[in-house]
């Protein structure tokens, strides 16, 4: 059973920075696009950062230049570097991976940037 285990987040003031790890149970990390999406209270769950099983990236416009996502397939863990942080970054964030028809989420962890 695939099971995602987030860490990393926490409390930090504006221009901060913060790394979220995900790590994955099961044999399958290397074949997974990895992904992390958030959600800010009474706001929709949106993609942040996307990595591919051959290391492609995608962003969120509004973080651009200031996040990183990246993998360690030997150690089936995702990563999200995130520097100059804002306010508006604050919202839970969660993992995912998919994998064909198959996707899976971690219980999330909650980030909180203060002004």
């Amino acid at each position: 059973q695939v099971q995602l285990v987030e860490s990393g987040g926490g409390l930090v003031q504006a221009g901060g920075s913060l790394r979220l790890s995900c790590a994955m149970s099961g044999s399958i990390f290397s074949a997974a696009t990895m992904g992390w999406y958030r959600q800010a209270p009474e706001k929709q769950r949106e993609l942040v950062a996307v990595i591919t099983t051959t290391g492609n990236t995608n962003y969120l416009d509004s973080v651009k230049g200031r996040f990183t996502i990246s993998r360690d397939n030997a150690k089936n863990t995702v990563y999200l570097q995130m520097n100059s942080l804002k306010p508006e970054d604050t919202a839970v964030y969660y993992c995912n991976a998919k994998v064909l028809h198959f996707q899976a989420w971690g219980q999330g962890t909650q980030v909180t940037v203060s002004s």
